[in-house]
């Protein structure tokens, strides 16, 4: 794993920015895996700044993104349908057909998670994924105990990330307990990922994923073994880890 010490969270999402716009000229055919959630808002805003100004096109690329809580319609607002597409999809100039979410409101929903998974390898897999990582180390929705060989699923959200997300609902009642979620073996499968860290909160997980134990109990860990991450952290997701400057970590 590759660690990319910055300042704050504005500079954490330039930096991201930069490297997708990078990899967009590279192959504008690009598939890229997103996600959803506060962590990656400033990165889609700057992606439109580039896109206004730059004229970066996303005519060619594919998205496929992690989750969708269950339940909720793509026209709910709190659904990831909803925030893809208010937060970034309409503001670019990719094609509504080449952008991919499970449908959390599927007849069979474990056919949906089937579907989803075999849609992406027919497809050529991920290029590049962005993740997120939850204070209790889960990535995508996959919570602690999640096995490393899952693949597309329905998970049960942990309280944890159930009061993370009220602050989007009107109340924590309101907030969904079960999501479709890519599962860990898939989120691995990508070729490459970028990993996104920001805040004190999250500075005791991103101290865990560098410094502890390959374990279930930390969904993260597995990141450990894949050839190709990036982490971008922020100084305050930073305050826990002793290092100050930018790392090759040992899987």
């Amino acid at each position: 794993m590759k660690l990319i010490q910055v300042q704050d969270y504005q500079e954490m999402s330039q930096k991201a920015a930069e490297i997708v716009i990078e990899k967009i000229k590279e192959n504008p055919q690009i598939q890229l895996g997103l996600a959803t959630g506060g962590t990656p808002e400033g990165f889609y805003n700057r992606l439109i700044a580039d896109h206004k100004e730059n004229h970066t096109s996303y005519k060619q690329v594919k998205s496929f993104n992690l989750d969708e809580y269950i339940g909720l319609s793509s026209t709910n607002p709190n659904s990831y349908h909803y925030y893809m597409a208010d937060t970034f999809f309409n503001h670019i100039d990719i094609n509504q057909e080449d952008t991919n979410l499970p449908n959390g409101t599927a007849e069979n929903i474990q056919e949906e998670c089937s579907r989803y998974d075999e849609m992406i390898d027919k497809m050529g897999g991920i290029d590049l994924q962005i993740l997120g990582i939850g204070q209790n180390g889960h990535i995508g929705f996959n919570e602690p105990g999640t096995s490393f060989a899952s693949k597309t699923q329905v998970v049960d959200l942990a309280q944890s990330t159930i009061e993370a997300n009220a602050r989007y609902f009107d109340s924590i009642d309101e907030v969904p307990t079960q999501a479709v979620t890519m599962g860990i073996a898939s989120i691995m499968k990508s070729k490459e990922i970028v990993l996104l860290v920001s805040g004190v909160a999250k500075a005791k997980a991103l101290k865990q994923l560098i410094d502890g134990e390959l374990t279930e109990e930390f969904p993260a860990s597995i990141l450990k073994k894949h050839h190709n991450v990036t982490i971008i952290a922020d100084q305050e997701a930073l305050s826990e880890y002793a290092s100050k400057s930018d790392s090759t970590l040992r899987g």
